[in-house]
């Protein structure tokens, strides 16, 4: 009777093994597939984003003439999807000091304002929230004249 009681619990803990092992295999198969659905999600707004990009650069030049509010609403609406989704623009402004983190040169205007400050930004950039970046902004710089060197 001892041995049958030894040999059953023998067996509860081989059970009880493989049953951890298999609830752990489980549990590490459910956090990759979700890791992997975030990893897809991320890599199809990336694409999404970098089809609408050109749409919101559009309508932001023609705010730029037109100054109408539909215009204006539309662009916000843009951007607040794109935030939804961790998604945002490179804020920069004129007379910025230039980053190549985030930035490409386009133009260089000789002005005498300084070295490589932002003299217009004709092309927004974008990154997700994290810091990655989708497209950088493209910018004119100025350098000093040759007057001023």
């Amino acid at each position: 009777m001892k041995k049958i009681t030894v040999k059953k619990n023998t067996e509860i803990d081989v059970v009880k093994s493989q049953l951890s092992r298999a609830l752990a295999d489980y549990d590490n198969l459910r956090k990759r597939v979700e890791r992997e659905r975030e990893l897809f999600e991320k890599q199809a707004n990336l694409k999404l984003a970098i089809k609408l990009l050109p749409v919101i650069d559009v309508l932001k030049h023609a705010q730029l003439h037109l100054k109408d509010k539909g215009i204006e609403m539309t662009i916000e609406e843009f951007k607040k999807a794109l935030s939804s989704e961790g998604i945002e623009e490179i804020e920069i402004k004129k007379g910025d000091d230039f980053d190549p983190e985030f930035m490409e040169v386009t133009e260089v205007v000789e002005d005498g304002n300084g070295i490589a400050k932002i003299v217009d930004v004709p092309s927004s950039g974008w990154k997700f929230k994290e810091g990655f970046v989708i497209r950088y902004a493209q910018v004119k710089v100025s350098k000093k004249g040759k007057d001023n060197d």
